[in-house]
């Protein structure tokens, strides 16, 4: 209980006793009763000040009761003054306003040992009251949601660990069905012991409080209150402990915080939260994963380890597989001039054969000899990666994917962070995947961590020659199953946000780099939807505009594959991307004027058309770049003519 509370509990501590003793002086029935109330709530509010409050209730209850009882003062001075002992005790005329005074202090005794009822712990009292409410107080009669948070987080205060487990269950099951409730639950003082349960609860405690600090995190005022409360710190030592249900719950949550507040990216950046979920990541999706930590390690520089056993010996007979077959790394894909399909998948199918025959003749040894060391994700007495069964694995997987997305959204070291420990890999690897494997939720999830990681790299110089430099095995990776998506063109959802990393790639492809642009332009066919096509010429876009160092071949290789004709009716038709599909077009105008297949779709009268519409013309992206394509287009084609 804080001092604030103690000082309030003073002055209706001495306001019942003068009300007791100026009562006890009167000898009507009326003031007898006074006096006995004010007697019985003077020995609570003494209960109270020796037990630990629960404070928000108690601020509001204290104010109450010293209204009630500076009413029942007056009362018992107005009988009291002005009357002899005489008239004292024979007077039958009834004080007006009585009854009325009496009631008042019926509900502040009401709700004085309600107050007690919640703050002070008993040893049975969770086994009776453990299924039900523990009494409406008469200050939240209006409001009844106000009562169940006093309640549930006074169970979280002084509950049995399963009592406190269910009372976080029952915040979080208010928070997520609505907003005004989650407020509540942070305005009276509910995220202290929501945090303190998630550091010292049981396993269903702090899973239930780690989703009730995720939907607390509703807007930016919601989540500086969450950070104020050192949710960061207690998130990142979460994620070092099992079990993984626990994990994957904090996971969710970072995911929440770091949508609505970019201010927790710092934060948890700097309590190694990113490390921890990018382990999560790579446990079970790249083999060597432990290497892949967020030091940064060179992809070519050997583990430090001799290479004693099986697993080490797997990896480097891996190596050199690959090095004497393809002269490329073991994580490198090949590409199509130097392999086909069929070459491709086979080499696959042997280096998945290999590992898992590896791991799973490491796997045995290791359960008869033990292994060497820990990993930062095995067990601390309550469990271990191997125990958890499948499914919630992938819903770890899916979560760590999730807050990685957000995280590194607008973020340079968060991005950094994620691409020095060869998260990327790990991304490419779960795209492969698919629905087959680990799922469809942890496929979009990666999409959009490598859609954000991308956007960023697109305007920071410095992380796009380090993370998606042409030679990087990862970038490398990432870029095949980010085509091959493109080229497949299934889901719409998992399509875009793949559309977006190539586009923001634009510049990190060379010039012999020809397989990027043809899938692209396919989408803008009219048989796609238009999200999907507005992604496709949005992606484009960046790589035939002017600050693309490759521009004209990339804008030769956009006409080769047929995008003139499809731009055109895009410009004619496309009404939510008409825009964009004019800029694209003045683009390729400018740079490759004297294209026959320009001229063969009718690209000028597209121009000469959109110069004279109001609303193409006055948009500013298009107010100096029509006229430019419009002028290098007729001097091209016009000397074609003759």
């Amino acid at each position: 209980m804080g001092e604030g509370v103690k000082a309030k509990l003073a002055k209706p501590i001495q306001l019942a006793d003068q009300v007791a003793k100026q009562a006890g002086q009167c000898f009507r029935v009326e003031c007898m009763e006074l006096r006995a109330r004010a007697e019985k709530l003077a020995a609570l509010l003494r209960q109270a000040a020796r037990a630990e409050l629960y404070e928000r209730p108690a601020e509001r209850i204290m104010d109450d009761t010293v209204r009630a009882l500076n009413k029942a003062a007056g009362m018992a001075a107005r009988c009291f003054q002005n009357h002899s002992c005489l008239r004292r005790f024979f007077t039958l005329n009834p004080v007006s306003g009585l009854p009325r005074t009496l009631a008042l202090l019926d509900t502040a005794l009401e709700d004085v040992a309600w107050l007690l009822r919640i703050s002070t712990p008993h040893a049975d009292a969770d086994a009776d009251d453990e299924d039900g409410l523990r009494g409406l107080p008469n200050i939240a009669q209006n409001q009844p949601i106000l009562f169940l948070v006093w309640d549930h987080i006074a169970r979280l205060h002084t509950g049995s660990l399963a009592a406190r487990a269910d009372a976080a269950a029952n915040l979080a099951s208010l928070a997520r069905d609505n907003p005004h409730f989650a407020k509540h639950i942070i305005e009276e003082d509910g995220v202290a012991p929501l945090v303190k349960l998630l550091k010292d609860g049981t396993d269903d405690g702090q899973e239930a409080a780690a989703k009730a600090l995720g939907l607390l995190g509703r807007d930016e005022e919601s989540v500086d209150k969450l950070l104020h409360a050192g949710v960061c710190s207690v998130f990142a030592v979460v994620l070092k402990e099992p079990p993984m249900r626990v994990q994957a719950a904090v996971a969710e949550a970072i995911a929440s915080l770091a949508h609505h507040d970019q201010k927790c990216h710092d934060l948890l950046a700097q309590t190694n939260a990113v490390r921890h979920l990018v382990s999560h990541l790579a446990a079970g999706t790249i083999q060597e994963h432990i290497r892949y930590s967020v030091t940064g390690a060179s992809r070519n520089v050997a583990p430090p380890a001799p290479m004693t056993s099986l697993h080490s010996v797997v990896l480097a007979k891996t190596f050199s597989v690959h090095h004497g077959s393809s002269g490329s790394p073991a994580n490198e894909p090949p590409s199509s001039s130097k392999a086909s399909d069929g070459q491709q998948h086979a080499g696959k199918k042997q280096m998945q054969s290999v590992v898992e025959s590896a791991m799973a003749a490491k796997t045995s040894t290791n359960r008869v000899m033990g292994p060497p060391g820990r990993s930062m994700l095995t067990s601390n007495g309550r469990g271990s990666r191997e125990a958890e069964d499948q499914a919630t694995k992938v819903n770890m997987k899916t979560m760590a994917a999730k807050a990685l997305w957000k995280l590194a959204r607008s973020h340079v070291g968060v991005c950094k962070s994620i691409t020095e420990s060869r998260a990327l890999l790990c991304f490419a690897k779960l795209l492969e995947q698919g629905a087959g494997g680990a799922g469809t939720d942890l496929q979009f999830y990666s999409a959009m961590a490598i859609m954000e990681i991308t956007r960023v790299a697109e305007h920071n110089l410095a992380l796009r020659q380090s993370a998606f430099k042409p030679s990087s095995p990862a970038a490398k990776a990432v870029v095949a199953q980010l085509l091959r998506i493109v080229s497949e063109g299934e889901d719409d959802d998992l399509l875009r946000p793949c559309i977006t990393s190539l586009g923001c790639l634009a510049r990190t492809f060379t010039a012999s780099e020809t397989r990027v642009v043809g899938p692209l332009v396919q989408l803008l066919d009219d048989r796609e939807t238009p999200p999907v096509t507005r992604e496709a010429v949005v992606a484009l876009t960046k790589f035939a505009c002017t600050e693309n160092n490759l521009h004209v071949n990339h804008c030769k290789a956009i006409v080769d594959a047929g995008g003139g004709r499809h731009l055109v009716q895009l410009v004619y038709f496309g009404e939510q991307m008409q825009i964009e599909a004019l800029m694209l077009l003045c683009y390729i105008a400018m740079h490759v004027p004297e294209s026959e297949e320009l001229a063969q779709a009718g690209v000028l009268s597209v121009l000469l058309w959109a110069s004279k519409q109001a609303h193409m013309v006055q948009d500013m992206r298009v107010e100096t770049l029509l006229p430019d394509a419009q002028g290098r287009l007729e001097l091209f084609q016009s000397r074609a003519s003759r």
